[in-house]
Order: C-alpha cells, then structure tokens, then sequence
C-alpha cells in the first residue's frame, strides 16, 4: 500500500502519478521485479519457474497454444508446451495446472488435430484444468496475459504463451526458430513483460482467482504461504523491494462492476510529463488519449512524445479499424505539434523488413515504467479485460529507481537502432533528447523508420471515424452512428485545455 510521501528523481521532488482508487487497484512490495524483453527469453525463463512450482501455475491469456515449444535454440526444438505440461501432471499429480483462454480466440486452435488432441488428453488428467472465458459483454474479449506461479512468482505484460510470438531481440531476418508449428515462417516479433516476486504476486493471485470464478463460477482458494523461491537463477533483478502499482480495465458484466483504472492512469501519466514519453504499443486510436496529447502539444515547452509502432495492424479486420484511425489522429496532433516534438517510428530490421510491435510499454521521464496487456485504443480502455504493472519513482519505496528505469529506456531503443546500449545512453546525455538521439543514430541497417501518415481511404476512414470496431464503451457497438465517433472524444477532451490547467500554466491530471 502507498505510504504518501514523495520521492526525489533526478527531475526533483515529485509526487506519484499512480494513486490507489483512482488510477490503479492496488500499490504492493515486490521483493523482485524485471523486464524481459522478447518471447525467447520470456519462454525460456517462465518453463524453468514452472517446472519449479509446487503447488498450482495459473494462466490468463487472450492467446495459448498447445503445439508451441518454450525451449529452443539454432531452430532445434524441445518437447511442446503440450507434453510439458502432462509431463509437470504426471511427476506431482498434487500441483493443479489452471488455464483460463479467451474463448473466441480458441476457435482456431479447434482446427488443428493436434491441439485437439492434447486438450483431449488433458481433460483426462486430473491436475489440468483448461477452462474457456466468456464472462464479458458481446464484442469484448479477456485480453490479460498473467502467469502466477505459486501465489509468489508471477508475470504481467504482452506476451501470450502462443503461436507467432517467439523471437530474440537480435530479431534477424533470417531466423530458424521464428516458424509456426506447421513450419510457416512469421513475421519479426518484438514483445515485453514483468517478472515479479513478493506481495504483488499475491495481489495478481487475487485478481487471477477473482476472473477464474467471474469466467467459471468455479472456486480456486488460496495456497499456503510457499517456501519455495522460484526466481529464475539466469536473471538478474533490476529492480529489489520496490513498490508496484497494478492498473487493471474491466467491462460490465452481469454484477461486475466497470472498472478503468488503465485509462485513468495513461491520461494522467501525459498530464504529468515534464521531458518525455516513450511509448511501444500495438495500436494509437484513442481519441481521448491523443486529445490529451494535443493539448500537450499546445504548450510553450512541451515533453517529447515518442512511438515506436508496427506499420500495419496484425490481420486485414485490425488494419480497417486500427490503422486508419491512427493516421487520423497523428495527422490532428501535427497541426498543433509546432515544435516537431509527436513522432511514431516503426523498427525494421537489418533487411528492411518490419518488425511487428506487440509490446505495451510506457516510460516517462524515466521516473515511471509501466508494462502490461493495454494498448491505446477504445478497447483497452474500456471494453477489454486489461492488466498493466507500474513501477513509479514518485512512491517512497522507489526513490532509487529512475537510473534503473532509464537503462530499460536505453536498451529498447538501442535494440530498435541497432546500437550497442552505451553508444545509445552516451548520445542522449549529450543531446538530452529522445527524438534528437533517434534522429542521429537512424540507419540504414536494423533502425527506426518515421511512419508515413498517408491518408486513408474513404471506407478505412468511415470505420475508424465512426469506431465501429473499437466503440468506447461495451455497449458502443450498438449505438447509432450520431452517437459515436473520433471527433466527440477529441473535442470533449480538448475541452479541458482551458479548464485543466493549474498555477503556473501546468496541466493538472485529467480523468
């Protein structure tokens, strides 16, 4: 739980930007906490914390798959997550394995006889119980991808245990391992999650625990305290006793109240920046959001904003409603962006080929990190079941992490550059710019490439202005055209320029 107290960053004295009730659930101690970047990693490090569980692994995910491999190297495979997991059944039958899938997403895995076979398998072995979630309004999805492990070991961030997510951060053009499980090869991939140890783990417990019965009307009860410590021995802790705030978004459902802690605290974390944001996401199409950027913009000497995106959504559906309305609003931000300081870049690598952005990273000032499941659109926002984890140097328990933070900042963007991470940290500290350092160091190698805002066509726009795809609110997708659209969410927040702005001409946070 918070304290109160501020701490001091190399900004100076500020307060924190996360508040209990108002942007986030709950503030708890993580004995342990680190950002791992890309799923080879991430796969690698999470089958060596489940093989160590003893007494229950649970799963939240948009996305799971049976047929993919979390071991693998030089394009060499180890056993699918599968056999992994009857194989954790059969040595301590006592260890419950408890998967929760968004539903409609499962369908496809229906279509491929060998995931049916191990669900079939799996179903006759007691310790797994792989359950279905379809516990939100129509048009909503469950989009959390958690791992907790034990009740004290957990993950919460980008990466779904599935198909098409696997990659190195080398991200090469030519990469073995980056294939489906029927040998097709995929995209570059670029994704981020949290590792987390401590009180935390036992607060996305609760969380976990509490969807489980929203989704199953099934009881999963609390475990006795484990002695157990299952931190991966290869991964160093970046972060030690620090305090961590989770944000969580949740549509009505049935007796569930809503809940948008996520966009609370992304409105406020732009209201707060003094020198930058430094986002990675999958999708810009939050009217609100971009609203609270132009004003930003307006301002005599505003933060820098920097994006670093795919080019085109994942798939022809996300690309009518995403991309589209992502152009729209860049294009509204420009007109009052005088200072050039709004830019969205796409990672490409070596060859020229883009890297698809799946991760949900936010970094500001270095004195706030923030990883989690929400993207800035309508539906994480709103109608999705989101969960983000935040580690803000404005608590008393974080005064020493914004050097910490800043490396994480350096070794994201060095990675999109191609650059070694000191060549990347010693050129920002000479141009104490974010968008002046990408300048400098862009390539014609492994870089990053401004997005080019070309101007959609007229059905593209129709969809992206009118939101039928990405409605605000669970129930948007029935409203009547006059009663949606891009504009009302950007005026209504815009409204706030003049009334929002506190002493001194700093915005105050708007909710």
């Amino acid at each position: 739980m918070t304290d109160g107290p501020v701490a001091e960053t190399p900004e100076g004295t500020v307060q924190p930007i996360v508040a209990e009730g108002r942007n986030c659930w709950r503030i708890e101690r993580a004995e342990r906490a680190s950002v791992v970047v890309d799923a080879a990693d991430y796969y690698h490090l999470i089958h060596e914390a489940m093989d160590k569980a003893r007494q229950r692994i649970l799963i939240l995910g948009w996305d799971f798959d049976t047929r993919i491999c979390l071991e693998q190297k030089n394009g060499k495979r180890s056993e699918t997550l599968g056999h992994f997991f009857l194989r954790l059944a059969k040595s301590n039958p006592a260890r419950e394995i408890d998967i929760l899938k968004w539903n409609f997403g499962a369908l496809k895995q229906f279509l491929h006889p060998r995931a049916v076979w191990f669900l079939l398998r799996w179903s006759r072995t007691r310790a797994i119980d792989f359950r279905l979630d379809s516990a939100h309004p129509p048009g909503c999805s469950h989009h959390q991808k958690i791992v907790v492990i034990d009740e004290q070991f957990a993950v919460c961030g980008g990466i779904d245990i599935s198909t098409g997510r696997w990659d190195t951060p080398q991200h090469r053009d030519n990469e073995p391992g980056r294939r489906l499980p029927g040998g097709k090869p995929y995209m570059p991939w670029h994704d981020a999650t949290m590792l987390l140890t401590g009180d935390v783990a036992g607060a996305l417990a609760d969380l976990g625990r509490d969807r489980w019965h929203v989704a199953t009307n099934g009881q999963l009860l609390p475990l006795p305290q484990a002695s157990e410590r299952l931190w991966p021995d290869d991964l160093p802790a970046q972060f030690e006793n620090v305090q961590v705030a989770i944000a969580r978004t949740r549509a009505p459902y049935r007796d569930v109240e809503e809940v948008r802690e996520i966009e609370a605290l992304y409105l406020d974390m732009i209201a707060a920046a003094r020198r930058f944001i430094y986002f990675e996401n999958q999708y810009f199409t939050s009217a609100k959001v971009a609203a609270a950027i132009a004003n930003r913009m307006e301002e005599a000497d505003p933060p820098e904003i920097v994006m670093v995106m795919p080019r085109q959504a994942d798939g022809w559906l996300e690309q009518m409603a995403m991309d589209a309305a992502r152009v729209q609003l860049a294009r509204a931000i420009a007109k009052v962006d005088r200072l050039n300081r709004f830019r969205i870049y796409v990672p490409v690598t070596d060859g020229g080929t883009d890297i698809y952005v799946h991760a949900k990273v936010s970094i500001v000032d270095d004195r706030l990190l923030r990883v989690g499941s929400s993207n800035l659109n309508n539906r994480s926002l709103g109608l999705d079941s989101e969960c983000d984890v935040v580690i803000d140097a404005g608590l008393a328990g974080n005064r020493d992490t914004p050097q910490e933070i800043a490396r994480i900042r350096n070794r994201l963007l060095a990675e999109h550059l191609g650059v070694e991470q000191e060549a990347f940290a010693a050129a920002f500290a000479e141009r104490g710019s974010l968008v002046a350092t990408i300048e400098a160091l862009r390539s014609g190698g492994k870089t990053l490439d401004l997005l080019d805002l070309v101007k959609p066509g007229p059905f593209d726009a129709f969809i992206a202005e009118n939101e039928l795809l990405d409605p605000e609110h669970a129930e948007g997708f029935l409203d009547p055209l006059a009663a949606r659209g891009l504009r009302k969410q950007w005026k209504r927040i815009r409204s706030w320029r003049g009334r929002a702005r506190g002493k001194g001409g700093r915005r105050q946070p708007v909710g």
